[in-house]
């Protein structure tokens, strides 16, 4: 049996079930179905986690002042009223108008319907409150006109079509979403009403507008035809207000004159925020209002974009955590994509999540909100309960599995990385990589790919560096490599001694406290030229001494790659590693580096005769580092 057939089979065995159910409601009292609907509902909420959960995150996000014990009372009384709403409906829609008028209060209409009755047709925009099918109902009720309702196609055919044909039952005019631009217009222009349901998430085709403070993709429809036709838009909802009684609320008509369309939207969602506000419990918590778009969270990209008026008060933080790269080196190449995270919308709160010796740097990146440092002692289970319950993504620059299973672990629903043995398991937005090798592109596109594929825009222009103070004759050098031997030139001393003779510069030697050997032999060379801060600076404190420096010059290291961050322009040596790769970002820096024919090797310690790094001659690094200080001095000067 093939897909089609078998899928038919079982959806046609679903709506026998379903019209079975329906017969069996409809033999109840309204009154008995309503109290049924709660009782299904209070043992539905204890029994769909998923569902529960949902609701209690979006009533949180609607307001986020209640304490947690009204929120768990909404989100309970919210799935009580859903599924009474729900059964009474489905004989609600087969009864005579007077006896739903027995359960239906209507006051509320008298003071719109002068407005209504002038207005040449009205889109009601209603909403998930309450019992909103009644207004297959209500509306030809009220006025004497044709009355449409566009709707979403149900994936059940055969449901579907119980539905559409009860709907029309009424009178009803069903305009299918696919169709509803044309055909509604010109049941708009022909003096109908329409009725459109706006409060679902709106996907490619929304504009991304405040709803309760937090941006939500909402459909632009209303605001579209109400310009094409000249219709007036009227917010109304069907609330329940006890039961089996429910009443027509109303609110003011939104106003459009001399707004845009996507302003229109905004005030579309306002009037919605004001009547879910008067009976909270009501409104349909169980939908993803707030969805997560995928793979493209970042908003940049969307046909329709975001609108935030200025009237708008402040949004919700779209929270991001983006955990950092371990090394230095490597986490300064990523600081291009998270510079471009942080731009990609309007509401973000972006978390850098890295190991303590780090935490300055990132404190030194503008575009970083918070820094949560890790501690050496702390555990994969510590870090992932420092986070639980804080962030909406992660986004996981290192490989490891660990980082992956922290995130899953912290409850974090999004989390997004590359595909790497042992961690698929725990990441759910798995970043593509090329099919064919192409040339080598540098380290920072490997993190901008991600970027990428979130949504954010790769050709937007970044700022500059800060501008710093240069002391002239003041130079940097870093003789050490902390991944090993074959990334080291031996040769620093002779070179530095040459151009102090020259230049009298004087040198400020870095590195770690590992490497204090090695500069040694510059600070005996140089004596007095040379300040030996191995080892005896924090990174706060060295970011500051490389800022006055001139220029660094240094083998493949993570402080090349914070110079080059900083600005400071240097001349790097490389040997062993591919400066195409891993070379510094920016303009203005010089390579000196030999491709014999073993390199690269990208290996610690060289199996051979380290002949990559004994081609680098003195002479060569002495007349790459004189022209440099000279187009420095212009520049500076």
């Amino acid at each position: 049996m093939n897909q089609p057939r078998f899928k038919d089979l079982a959806d046609y065995s679903i709506s026998l079930f379903y019209l079975l159910v329906l017969a069996l409601l409809s033999c109840l009292p309204l009154l008995w179905l309503f109290r049924l609907g709660q009782g299904v509902g209070w043992l539905g909420y204890r029994l769909l986690g998923k569902y529960r959960r949902l609701a209690r995150a979006n009533i949180r996000i609607a307001f986020p002042d209640w304490p947690e014990t009204e929120v768990a009372h909404c989100a309970e009384s919210h799935f009580k009223n859903l599924v009474a709403n729900m059964f009474c409906s489905f004989t609600l829609l087969r009864k005579p108008w007077q006896e739903i008028k027995k359960h239906f209060d209507l006051s509320i209409m008298e003071r719109s319907r002068e407005r209504m009755d002038a207005a040449p047709s009205v889109i009601w925009v209603i909403n998930h409150i309450g019992n909103w099918e009644l207004f297959a109902i209500v509306p030809k009720v009220l006025r004497p006109v044709t009355h449409g309702f566009i709707y979403q196609k149900l994936s059940n055919r055969f449901i579907d079509d119980h539905v559409r044909k009860t709907r029309e039952l009424t009178g009803l005019r069903v305009i299918e979403r696919q169709q509803s631009l044309s055909r509604s217009v010109a049941l708009l222009k022909a003096g109908g009403d329409l009725g459109i349901l706006i409060d679902q998430h709106a996907g490619d085709k929304g504009i991304w507008v405040p709803f309760f403070g937090r941006l939500a993709s909402t459909t632009p429809l209303p605001a579209i035809l109400a310009k094409k036709t000249g219709a007036e838009l009227l917010p109304a909802a069907i609330a329940t207000v006890g039961p089996a009684q429910w009443r027509l609320e109303l609110g003011d008509f939104i106003p459009q004159q001399g707004a845009s369309i996507e302003e229109v939207t905004y005030r579309a969602n306002l009037a919605l925020e004001s009547l879910i506000t008067k009976r909270p419990s009501d409104w349909f918590w169980v939908h993803d209002r707030w969805k997560t778009p995928a793979p493209k969270f970042l908003l940049r990209g969307y046909k329709r974009g975001v609108y935030v008026p200025d009237s708008a008060r402040a949004l919700k933080p779209f929270r991001v955590l983006v955990r950092s790269s371990n090394w230095l080196g490597d986490a300064v190449m990523t600081v291009p994509a998270v510079r471009r995270i942080k731009r990609g919308r309007p509401d973000i709160h972006l978390s850098i999540l890295t190991r303590t010796n780090l935490a300055e740097f990132w404190r030194t990146v503008s575009e970083v909100d918070e820094v949560i440092a890790i501690r050496a002692q702390d555990s994969i289970f510590g870090v992932a309960a420092n986070l639980r319950e804080k962030f909406d993504v992660a986004i996981l620059l290192p490989n490891s599995p660990r980082v992956a299973i922290e995130s899953w672990l912290a409850g974090i629903p999004r989390r997004v990385g590359y595909s790497r043995p042992w961690r698929d398991w725990f990441i759910n937005q798995i970043i593509s990589e090329p099919r064919q090798p192409g040339p080598l592109r540098h380290q920072s596109n490997h993190y901008l790919r991600i970027a990428q594929q979130i949504g954010a825009d790769l050709q937007e222009p970044l700022d500059g560096v800060m501008p710093r103070e240069i002391e002239q004759g003041l130079v940097g050098v870093c003789p050490g490599a902390e991944y090993g031997p074959a990334k080291r030139w031996t040769e620093f001393h002779e070179a530095a001694k040459r151009l102090s003779s020259e230049q009298n510069l004087h040198w400020l030697i870095f590195g770690t406290a590992k490497e204090q050997v090695f500069a040694q032999k510059l600070v005996d060379t140089l004596g007095a030229n040379a300040t030996d801060l191995t080892g005896k600076t924090t990174l706060l404190e060295l970011m500051q001494h490389l800022r006055r420096c001139q220029l660094l010059l240094t083998n493949d290291t993570g402080t090349m790659h914070l110079a080059a961050h900083l600005g400071v322009p240097t001349v790097s040596i490389f040997g062993s590693t591919e400066p195409a790769l891993t070379g510094p970002m920016g303009d203005g820096h010089v390579i000196i580096r030999h491709h014999v024919e073993c390199s690269p090797c990208f290996l610690r310690e060289c199996p051979l005769d380290f002949r990559c790094m004994k081609a680098v001659t003195v002479e060569e690094v002495v007349e790459r580092v004189r022209a440099k200080l000279v187009s420095t001095a212009v520049v500076s000067g």
